[in-house]
């Protein structure tokens, strides 16, 4: 028997800081918050879609930030449409919520804009290119260049 995973569900990250990580997520991200458990996990659902899309769960102020070469979760990518004026616009939204900018790239396939959240998660925020790219040529999605918006 094989497993069959029909769509990613969910993922949960954690934070020093439960408020401030809802006022991230729900503030500058515009995810909606549906709900909390034990007053330390918040959950957002970006589509209502499905029940949630994400969750933060905090782990107290001395946890220690992700690093960036450890073993564990590189980044969490959140579709945001399907045009680079979409993405142009997120990226104006961040500059003005003070958000610093790590990267903006052209994937072919997408192009992505990475920050970071007050936690020091990696994000990406990204835009879908015409899906006949990776249809038509699978290994586009191996492609990371510098873009300018």
């Amino acid at each position: 028997m094989t497993i069959q995973v029909e769509h990613i569900g969910h993922v949960v990250l954690n934070v020093r800081d439960l408020e401030r990580a809802v006022a991230f997520y729900g503030g500058v991200l515009g995810l909606r918050e549906v709900g909390r458990l034990r007053g330390n996990m918040a959950f957002f659902s970006a589509t209502g879609k499905n029940h949630h899309d994400l969750g933060v769960q905090a782990v107290g102020s001395d946890a220690p930030l992700p690093q960036s070469n450890a073993v564990g979760l590189a980044h969490v990518a959140l579709k945001i449409g399907d045009s680079l004026d979409r993405l142009r616009a997120a990226r104006a939204d961040l500059e003005r919520a003070g958000v610093a900018i790590e990267d903006i790239q052209d994937h072919r396939v997408s192009q992505s804009i990475y920050f970071k959240d007050p936690d020091g998660n990696l994000l990406e925020l990204y835009v879908d290119a015409d899906p006949r790219i990776w249809r038509d040529d699978p290994t586009a999605v191996a492609t990371a260049l510098p873009l300018e918006l």
